[in-house]
């Protein structure tokens, strides 16, 4: 696993609100009975304890154009964060109006989607890995190669910092202890001073589980016994809606691998080609951003640390 500050990115998750309730979403959209939306002060000190930190850093939810203080969270990040480090995900909701100060604040660093296509498909993160899988080691090797950990990036949410995002949401989702302190610099945590989170949440993840994807068309989040179990304590609203399906068995090594040959869990759209990223010079923001030379060697460099790489669900 890297080390948290070698990871090409850290998101600032402002909300677990959205405006879509896609299948198995990484961030358990539509299990949470309420949603949160980060105050200030926490999205400042979020900032701040990133201070040193040479990747970028990204502004998520959720939907983050629902978030009632975006405006002001945008101006917290042109005060204290430089332009080519600024990265935003969205769903282009609320465009029109926060149009003018996305341009200032994020200029080319929008990565968008729109959840429109009927292809879009996702990794069952519900499906805890200790419930389905008999080879510990086999288990233990997967988890140290997650593609989650090795592509994306770790998170701070209202509860700390993590080193997954994944982790983080779940931690939101069952309650749980909550994440690191937001002093300055712990984003320096290697992956042995993280155990304490890799043993509370990737075991009860199916992250790096090699396991066929599931279309958002189904409607269905998959999930294994003990999740299953922890959602039906919760009264996930998912649940109670009957939009949860069990998958109640063992699988062999032999069953992962053959699954593992043409495991591609971050080609969201099963294209590979397709780049997942739309920058503010595209077609669909309607206007062309110029940018210095120098800022964008430095954006150049930041994204060749994920080329080919796509977008996790919002």
């Amino acid at each position: 696993m890297k080390a948290i500050k070698d990871t090409w990115l850290i998101q600032i998750e402002i909300t677990n609100a959205c405006v879509f309730e896609c299948t198995n979403c990484t961030r358990f959209v539509g299990h949470h009975k309420k949603t949160y939306f980060m105050d200030l002060e926490t999205v400042e000190k979020a900032i701040e304890s990133l201070e040193g930190f040479k990747g970028g850093i990204g502004i998520m939810g959720g939907e983050p154009l629902l978030h009632p203080n975006f405006y002001q969270i945008c101006q917290l990040l042109r005060k204290k964060v430089s332009l080519e480090k600024r990265f935003l995900w969205t769903s282009g909701y609320n465009w029109k109006k926060y149009r003018s100060i996305i341009r200032k604040t994020f200029q080319e660093n929008v990565y968008y989607n729109d959840h429109a296509t009927p292809l879009q498909k996702h990794q069952p993160i519900l499906i805890a890995i200790k419930d389905v899988l008999e080879d510990k080691a086999y288990m233990e090797e997967l988890i140290s190669k997650c593609w989650i950990q090795e592509k994306w990036s770790p998170s701070i949410n209202p509860k700390g910092g993590f080193f997954c995002e994944v982790a983080a949401a779940m931690d939101l989702l069952f309650d749980g202890p909550g994440g690191y302190p937001l002093e300055k610099g712990w984003y320096n945590k290697t992956p042995q001073d993280f155990k304490d989170q890799i043993k509370r949440y990737c075991y009860n993840c199916g992250a790096a589980l090699p396991y066929p994807a599931v279309s958002n068309k189904e409607g269905k989040d998959y999930s294994s016994i003990s999740n299953y179990k922890r959602l039906e304590d919760l009264k996930s609203p998912r649940f109670l809606k009957g939009c949860v399906k069990l998958v109640d068995r063992k699988y062999t090594t032999k069953e992962i691998k053959e699954f593992a040959k043409d495991w591609q869990p971050w080609n969201y759209l099963g294209e590979e080609k397709r780049k997942s990223y739309y920058f503010l010079y595209g077609p669909f923001w309607g206007f062309i951003v110029k940018v210095s030379k120098n800022i964008r060697k430095k954006i150049k460099k930041i994204k060749n640390k994920h080329k080919n790489e796509t977008c996790i669900n919002l």
